[in-house]
């Protein structure tokens, strides 16, 4: 009876298994004839994922992959800059934004600190957790060079304008393939600054540009879905602190189709030639603000005065590496 007993139930377990393994058949051979299985788009998947209210892994920001925090970092006026210079820093923008390219991963989320960024950060903590979020803190200003030699024996290499990373990157980009986006400034300062990129790199790869305003967040993200179907390499975001930032940490889960962003400040302004930068002498004596204020007086000369004091007291400040 015992042994008629067990091969009953080892019979119906049998026919269970049967079943499930039929049924999982069943689906695989209905998910193999569905023809667009492998060919979903970029927002087709991002739809899907709101209607099916999901989240993916790949869509959140996985730095342990992110090869910008290998790099050194200093604690200088109350934010980790990275010490890396011009260079260096295209060359590891180019390749990791052809890595990340088509992936629909976190895009790497670049920015740079000066008198004013340290100032800001100091007096408002949502600003400072803007810059906090960033895979990298570059110096774009020889104040920070100046006091990070002060305080480390083996302080930045250089200052990292983005002025001149900007042409470093573009640089990089020709010769390897990889595609950039322009976003922000006004029109005719933006289109003017594309003019001027293509004339000295006619090879460079152009995924497309737009002005950065807009009418309300509802464009904003039309404008975001706009360029992930262009799928650039690097997107530059020229705004204004902290305009830029506040759109990258606002909008960058939807940009997974981007490999590296860098905010830009006004950097569109000098390449388009609408504004002058300072002569290469006070550039490197670190008063390139100076130049800028005697050309704005009005737009800049009580910003800087107030911004600049408290600035430089943090940055003579020793400080200690703490997020």
């Amino acid at each position: 009876m015992v042994v008629h007993s067990n091969k009953l139930v080892a019979a119906k377990m049998q026919a269970v298994i049967d079943a499930a393994h039929d049924a999982s058949e069943r689906i695989l051979d209905e998910r193999r004839d569905t023809s667009d299985r492998r060919t979903a788009s970029f927002i087709a998947t991002q739809t899907n994922l709101a209607q099916l209210g999901l989240e993916e892994r790949r869509l959140l920001p996985d730095r342990r992959s992110s090869v910008f925090h290998r790099w050194r970092r200093l604690p200088l006026g109350g934010l980790p800059v990275v010490a890396a210079d011009s260079k260096e820093t295209a060359r590891v923008i180019v390749d990791e934004a052809l890595r990340r390219s088509s992936l629909w991963r976190f895009p790497a989320y670049l920015t740079s600190t000066n008198g004013e960024v340290t100032y800001r950060c100091a007096v408002d903590s949502a600003e400072r957790a803007l810059f906090m979020e960033a895979d990298a803190i570059h110096a774009d200003g020889m104040a920070h060079v100046f006091a990070s030699r002060l305080h480390h024996a083996d302080g930045l290499p250089e200052r990292v304008a983005t002025s001149d990373l900007f042409y470093d990157v573009a640089a990089e980009a020709e010769e390897r393939g990889a595609s950039m986006y322009m976003l922000g400034a006004t029109e005719a300062s933006n289109a003017a600054a594309v003019t001027a990129l293509k004339a000295r790199y006619p090879g460079i790869k152009m995924a497309g540009h737009r002005h950065g305003f807009f009418r309300d967040e509802a464009e904003e993200i039309a404008v975001c879905a706009d360029i992930c179907a262009r799928q650039p390499d690097i997107l530059w975001i020229s705004m204004g602190v902290p305009r830029e930032q506040r759109f990258v940490v606002r909008h960058r889960h939807r940009l997974t189709a981007v490999g590296v962003i860098k905010t830009s400040g006004g950097l569109f302004d000098f390449i388009s030639g609408a504004k002058k930068r300072a002569p290469v002498w006070m550039q490197a004596i670190g008063v390139e603000w100076l130049w800028r204020m005697l050309l704005e007086p009005r737009r800049l000369g009580w910003r800087y005065l107030k911004t600049n004091p408290l600035a430089l007291y943090l940055l003579l400040k020793k400080q200690e590496l703490n997020k």
